[in-house]
């Protein structure tokens, strides 16, 4: 490696390529890391973190109708201020940027600020200077995908929307995945006339289906007004804002439509195509478990090569990438089964392991266990809010094979469940385990006999 200016060039500085050029470099790698937008990637700045500070947000206006019932009185009626939490996220980004630079700079990585260019399977060009490399790790993530129709130029995409210069008092959403059920519930909060437009059936596609039709039930009640099998056919920009034809036939006036409709590789002018690296068909980075392209030394992880799209995943492809390239012992694959995850929709959805569907055809025999009730909280609060926990169980074996959650704070309380799902803990087990009351959580632990077989 010696014969190259680098043994590591990353490009791309979010959550796995940063955490890939740290854990190199603690190996005594020399690496550098070119990015040409923002330090954290999508998570940080248009993602994962700026959502879930919306979130919060959204919440509180539950928060202050909840207060009465238990002998709160606001003085005046609250008051929402869409700049002062449009700025407010701005300086947190801004600081996060900040950290992940001094990351950077204490693990002894040089940053180079500006989009790398792919020359060969050894060199990269960034800012009029080429740079050899040992390996060259692409790390460049995604980037929203808008669909062709007329007036798709009035569209905001998932970058954007933090940053509307107005609040929209009307506000639409198109898609069905993680990002259109969570906007949609985040305006709806902060007190938008909320639409969510999506061309199937139901949203949430790959969930488990009765926590889909769960949250569909839980969001319309919250005042989400929900448009399922139409699309958009066009909007037109008219006076009073945007006028949005649906397939349908249905016409819906409102301030602005995000296109929350996916993400794609975000591989425009990187140069691997003069390489004639190899894709899978949806247009991703084909890698091996040594996240190797059909081009040995260059490499690819996190969502640019169409595994799960989480942050989480990506920063343990960047540790197992380096244990493979970087380290003596080669360790065995990473494994991507019982990934918890969670939708920070409002109530929140938190999952880990099997859907039932995905039980029936795996396990065979299977049974469910379902709690579906007023969460504690709400008997005083008047809210209608309930709360759905579902434990999967394998028959045959005890073993839970899926948790599911929907509710307030789901993600915390699927977080703890995920690692009994994740070391194959039977529901023995969880029987076994005294709940904490009163809470919520422990419902997990005590229910006993089946709902369905």
């Amino acid at each position: 490696m010696s014969d190259f200016d680098y043994d590591l060039i990353v490009i791309g500085a979010g959550s796995g390529g940063v955490r890939a050029a740290r854990t190199a470099a603690a190996t005594g790698a020399r690496v550098a890391v070119a990015e040409d937008r923002y330090l954290g990637g999508t998570c940080v700045n248009v993602g994962c973190v700026p959502k879930k500070l919306y979130s919060y947000a959204a919440h509180f206006h539950e928060a202050f109708e909840d207060a009465g019932g238990f002998g709160w009185h606001l003085p005046e009626a609250p008051r929402f201020e869409w700049a002062t939490l449009r700025d407010n996220k701005i300086g947190e980004i801004k600081r996060l940027n900040e950290i992940y630079g001094r990351l950077l700079d204490t693990a002894g990585v040089r940053l180079i600020n500006g989009r790398a260019k792919v020359l060969d399977a050894h060199h990269v060009s960034a800012n009029d200077e080429t740079l050899s490399a040992a390996k060259i790790l692409v790390a460049v993530g995604g980037w929203p995908w808008v669909p062709d129709f007329p007036g798709n130029e009035h569209v905001v995409d998932s970058n954007r929307v933090f940053d509307l210069e107005a609040f929209p008092e009307r506000f639409l959403v198109l898609g069905g995945g993680y990002i259109a059920v969570e906007f949609a519930s985040i305006f709806n909060g902060l007190g938008s006339e909320a639409h969510l437009v999506y061309r199937g059936e139901l949203f949430l596609r790959g969930f488990d289906q009765q926590v889909r039709e769960f949250t569909r039930d839980e969001m319309a009640k919250k005042g989400v007004q929900l448009h399922f099998e139409a699309n958009i056919a066009s909007i037109e920009k008219v006076e009073e804002g945007l006028r949005v034809s649906l397939t349908n036939g249905e016409q819906l006036e409102v301030d602005a439509v995000l296109a929350a409709t996916g993400r794609r590789p975000h591989l425009e002018g990187l140069g691997l195509d003069r390489l004639d690296i190899a894709l899978t068909d949806s247009g991703h980075l084909r890698v091996n478990e040594r996240f190797e392209t059909s081009v040995p030394s260059i490499l690819a992880l996190g969502d640019v090569t169409g595994g799960p799209e989480l942050t989480p995943v990506a920063l343990a492809e960047a540790m197992q990438m380096v244990r493979h390239h970087f380290d003596e012992a080669e360790p065995a694959a990473l494994d991507y089964r019982n990934i918890p995850t969670a939708v920070f929709c409002h109530p929140n959805i938190g999952t880990v392991g099997l859907s039932e569907e995905q039980a029936r055809e795996a396990c065979g025999e299977i049974r469910v266990y379902v709690a579906d009730f007023r969460p504690m909280k709400h008997t005083l609060s008047g809210s209608s809010e309930r709360c759905l926990m579902k434990l999967i169980v394998d028959d045959a074996s005890d073993v839970v094979v899926g948790a599911h959650m929907v509710g307030e704070e789901a993600g915390e309380v699927i977080q703890g469940i995920a690692v009994a799902v994740r070391a194959g803990l039977t529901k023995a087990d969880f029987d076994a385990t005294v709940g904490i009351h009163p809470t919520g959580a422990e419902e997990f632990v005590t229910m006993r006999a089946p709902t369905r077989r």
